[in-house]
């Protein structure tokens, strides 16, 4: 009771901090959040963030913990940083959100009144939209693609799996959560086989043909994973189209697949408080200004992160820094009644495929016709024939981002 009375006062002082000065809520702790939050405060801002978790458990990397690369330990940040800087931390869930008059109600009854708000609230996982595959399929085929239990749940199947035993991986199709992620997974998943449970399969089903770093995984694969790791694409059947949970099977047009430890990634939408905001069209993600990243929806609602629709520019950790703090500069600049100037942003994905081994894929970005395009020539992926002292310093690099992006965004 005395944390919680706490938390209320800190949250009803919150105009204190600069009297008369606009205020902003931020909804959603992840990278995208968390680093607008802070941006915003850089600006002098009267911020609050509104998080109902006390710790943050971050997706980059989580593919390690899974292959046993990596403690869960270090995954995990909490909010003292943003707190230290003035931050209004908020550990309660958004459930309502009035745009009209401009409030938010919190899950324990309050209401936060805003002058702009930010909604970074992530993706929701799709529970209806794979057949047999709802809330209670995840605990038997965990998708793992919100860090935490999910996480722990795949590699612990793993671990407990006979060596000689099938894994099976059905990936969606576009868009989801971080392009690259699932086919950095199914690499590290055939790592952990090959040297723990070498007589052990991977056999990874795909509803596209095409994804990123394809050649630069493809290859990876041949020369490191032959004959352990099948990858099955679209044209060739990979589509799943059910899961028969009692018989730890993905479904496909073209037959049943078991496996001993079976991971469903299911299709994506927006974060829950997308769609209560109205911020969310019938896709399911959030249409924004490329400029300001205001809602094309609602006014005054500002959307990074993985729930915006963002042209070319993917749904990742290092997109939704970017987009944190180009959101937090055009806010200022809104206050003020100027116009906002066009911003560039850029995106980094790196992918580890073994230990030592990295791979990546760069892109610049420009608003251009109302989305985010690529600036021809700005970007690229690494090279298909390096040397492997080039992939162990793309390895290094993937480790020096995390360190890099954390601390900006947590401290």
């Amino acid at each position: 009771m005395k944390v919680a009375r706490r938390a209320l006062i800190g949250l009803l002082s919150a105009p204190a901090l600069a009297q008369g000065a606009a205020q902003i809520v931020v909804i959603g702790g992840g990278f995208g959040g968390a680093s607008c939050a802070r941006a915003l405060r850089r600006h002098g801002l009267a911020v609050t963030l509104v998080e109902p978790n006390a710790t943050y458990t971050a997706c980059p990397f989580s593919n390690a913990v899974i292959a046993g690369l990596r403690p869960m330990e270090r995954q995990r940040f909490g909010y003292g940083a943003l707190r230290a800087q003035g931050i209004v931390v908020v550990h309660q869930a958004a459930t309502g959100i009035d745009t009209t008059g401009r409030r938010v109600t919190l899950s324990g009854g309050s209401v936060l009144s805003y002058d702009r708000l930010v909604l970074s609230p992530g993706i929701a996982l799709r529970f209806d939209a794979l057949p047999g595959y709802d809330e209670a399929a995840a605990s038997v085929m965990p998708h793992a693609w919100q860090a935490g239990a999910q996480t722990e749940l795949l590699r612990s199947q793993l671990e407990a799996m006979e060596d000689g035993g099938t894994v099976v991986m059905a990936i969606p199709a576009n868009p989801y959560r971080c392009p690259p992620g699932p086919y950095e997974r199914a690499s590290l998943i055939a790592y952990y086989l090959k040297t723990r449970k070498p007589r052990s399969k991977l056999l990874v089903l795909d509803a596209k043909d095409a994804f990123s770093k394809q050649r630069l995984f493809e290859a990876a694969w041949a020369a490191l994973y032959p004959g352990l790791l099948e990858y099955v694409p679209l044209s060739a059947g990979g589509r799943a189209t059910g899961v028969d949970v009692a018989a730890r099977a993905v479904i496909t047009d073209f037959g049943n697949h078991e496996g001993a430890v079976v991971n469903v990634i299911p299709p994506q939408r927006a974060g829950a408080i997308a769609q209560i905001a109205g911020a969310a069209d019938r896709s399911g993600w959030c249409p924004i200004d490329p400029v300001s990243f205001e809602s094309k929806l609602v006014p005054r609602v500002h959307v990074i992160g993985d729930a915006a629709i963002a042209g070319a520019m993917p749904k990742s950790a290092f997109a939704a820094n970017a987009q944190a703090r180009v959101c937090a500069d055009a806010i200022a600049v809104l206050l003020r009644g100027a116009a906002v100037p066009e911003p560039r942003l850029l995106n980094t994905c790196y992918s580890l495929v073994a230990p030592g081994y990295g791979i990546s894929v760069a892109g610049v970005y420009r608003p251009a016709e109302g989305l985010l395009a690529d600036i021809p020539g700005a970007g690229g992926t690494s090279p298909l024939d390096a040397p492997a002292s080039f992939r162990a310093a793309e390895a290094g690099y993937a480790e020096d981002w995390f360190e890099t992006i954390t601390a900006d965004a947590f401290g």
